[in-house]
């Protein structure tokens, strides 16, 4: 294992901070590059089995990392929740990571594996060969509004001012990548945008949530039988009050419209201070559920994926198991781009349990 990063000083930090944790990483080596450095990235990626990407935005600073990795047959996982970057790394990438046997594995984080992997444990739990509906709903628990308010990194608001301020782009490479990407055969998928409403089996709103990780899992349906001949799959955000579901809605609004506003939004990021975010008190107050409504051959079932704060502490969790799992792990023989399911499944399930991060599932 090592390190890598622009800045020694800040690797350093970071060697030492792991270090009290397990003495071991103390002897971690570092490595100082740049990610637009692709004769350095080639070097890093041809020699190491597993390249964890945590660069922001990935949209400006990932293409070169995905590059190298395809080149070199490296397997690859990141926190990627850029619709652009992900479709625009299938197009570039796609086919030399299949012929070099590397898997590129994006959205390795609470976007979008408790959806992507949840929704893979509850038809695990359905009988197979039969059409197949999953809804998920998302619920944050965020321990207050001040809490809420100061949930998000700077680096987190510079990716999704970035992504924001480039609809036409995002838009362009989602219709490329549909040309270029096959159909499965004999079979349908379905990723609806769904309509606000109360759901008979949970208390709240539910209202319909961002595309990217219904294109994720959507992308493990086309790419695994077991999701059934006919597949659909609907995603909601789910809230107590109508005054929460408007409030989000005008903040997402306000964000949108600023980012388009180029003097505006070069000015949010350049006041935007560097590693900036939550404190860990804070993020101790926090937790998410996913709550999956999976329904097939006649049957029901609820699964609840439960974890502490989504962001941060299990995200980290995710990322680092899915690159562990990939390292060590006996799974299914894939390449290419390839979603959480698709390359690791129930293994990195099972790794996310002992980690706290819980799947459970029952018949109602």
């Amino acid at each position: 294992m090592a390190l890598a990063g622009r800045s020694g000083v800040r690797l350093e930090a970071l060697r030492m901070r792991l270090a009290t944790a397990d003495a071991r990483c103390a002897r971690l080596p570092l490595a100082v590059l740049d990610a637009a450095d692709g004769p350095a990235l080639r070097r890093i990626a041809a020699a190491t089995r597993v390249l964890v990407n945590a660069v922001g935005p990935y949209t400006t600073h990932g293409d070169a990392v995905v590059a190298a990795c395809a080149e070199q047959g490296t397997d690859y996982v990141d926190l990627a929740a850029e619709g652009e970057f992900v479709d625009l790394s299938y197009i570039r990438h796609h086919d030399r990571a299949t012929r070099t046997h590397a898997r590129l594995v994006h959205s390795c984080g609470f976007d979008s594996i408790p959806f992507d992997l949840g929704t893979l444990h509850t038809l695990m739990q359905l009988p197979e060969g039969v059409p197949i509906r999953v809804r998920a709903f998302a619920q944050l628990h965020l321990g207050g509004v001040r809490n809420a308010a100061r949930g998000f990194s700077t680096g987190s608001l510079r990716s999704a001012l970035v992504m924001l301020s480039r609809p036409r782009q995002r838009a362009r490479a989602r219709s490329t990548r549909l040309a270029l990407e096959p159909l499965p055969r004999d079979r349908t998928v379905e990723v609806p945008l769904g309509r606000p409403h109360r759901p008979r089996e949970l208390e709240g709103w539910a209202l319909p949530a961002p595309r990217f990780d219904s294109r994720v899992v959507g992308r493990s349906a086309g790419a695994l039988d077991r999701y059934g001949p006919d597949f659909s799959y609907e995603q909601y955000v789910l809230v107590r009050r109508l005054g929460t579901a408007a409030a989000a809605i005008g903040v997402g609004g306000a964000m949108f419209t600023l980012a388009q506003l180029q003097p505006v939004r070069e000015l949010i990021l350049a006041r935007l201070p560097s590693g900036a975010g939550p404190s860990a008190a804070e993020r101790g107050r926090r937790r998410f559920t996913v709550t999956l409504v999976g329904d097939g051959g006649g049957r029901r079932i609820l699964t609840e994926v439960r974890g502490g704060d989504p962001g941060y502490d299990e995200s980290a969790k995710m990322l680092a198991e899915a690159a562990l799992c990939l390292a060590h792990d006996d799974l299914p023989r894939c390449s290419g781009q390839v979603t959480p399911a698709t390359a690791m499944g129930e293994i990195l399930i099972a790794r996310l349990g002992r980690q706290g991060i819980t799947f459970t599932s029952r018949r109602v």
